[in-house]
């Protein structure tokens, strides 16, 4: 037992010395510019800035900011209108200027190595629907969008997410079983008739949802129609509540 005791210090002094060894050969560089900065995964107090986290008063179905707390309930008049398909919505950024570059890397730019730290904020974000939460399920790709890319940036968040909080995440239940064209120029209109009838959950796979709180996870959050089209398509194959997590949404 104490030889046992002394090698595991061994091995963490060991492993102090090559972080600081490698810290001083490469020593780690803003997530975002590149600058140095004390600690890997960081940013630079200057990129920290430009990041516009949301936080409380927000709604408390869609988890969009509210400038100031309202006197009643916590709800915008958009889901007292019409409230959306899935229960509730949480995002950790705003998508704008100071975002956009550093999520637009990691989902097109093959900065793979941004995913832990958005995934931590993500989990700050989301603490409440995690806490609920059973099963982690990201957006997916079509398999020609997938190959092309390489990679699920949403998997990618979700595989973050659930290291930290234990959950499982089932990234073979929900396909996208149609290819279509990108949203990104779409009006809130087309984009919902874009993703009308392009997912399914793999029959063999119903099992991971059916009767669990779901956790959707995405990168960003634009008009909700992927999200209403996954929440609909997961609801029909036995999930009793959907909630939404996402990276960033647009404001």
């Amino acid at each position: 037992m104490i030889a046992l005791t002394g090698w595991r210090r061994a091995a963490v002094w060991g492993q102090r010395v090559t972080r600081v060894t490698v810290d001083l050969v490469l020593p780690p560089r803003c997530l975002a510019c590149g600058v140095e900065v004390p600690s890997l995964g960081s940013l630079c107090l200057g990129c920290w800035a430009d990041l516009r986290f949301i936080s409380r008063p927000l709604c408390d179905l869609c988890g969009d900011p509210f400038e100031t707390a309202p006197p009643g309930p916590s709800v915008c008049g958009d889901c007292l209108v019409a409230p959306t398909r899935y229960d509730r919505a949480r995002s950790a950024l705003r998508y704008d200027d100071g975002s956009r570059p550093l999520i637009l890397g990691f989902k097109h730019g093959d900065r793979l190595h941004l995913a832990p730290t958005m995934a931590g904020w993500m989990r700050v974000a989301g603490a409440e629907l995690l806490a609920e939460a059973e099963v982690l399920v990201p957006v997916p790709l079509h398999r020609w969008r997938l190959w092309a890319r390489r990679y699920n940036q949403a998997a990618l968040l979700a595989h973050g997410v659930a290291r930290a909080t234990g959950l499982p995440v089932a990234d073979r239940c929900l396909l996208r079983v149609r290819r279509t064209p990108s949203q990104g120029r779409l009006t809130a209109s087309q984009r919902a008739r874009n993703v009308q009838g392009a997912f399914a959950v793999a029959p063999d796979r119903r099992a991971e949802i059916a009767g669990r709180r779901v956790l959707l996870i995405d990168d960003v959050l634009t008009s909700g129609a992927t999200a209403t089209a996954c929440a609909r398509t997961l609801r029909r194959a036995g999930a009793v509540a959907v909630d939404v997590l996402t990276l960033a949404r647009v404001i």
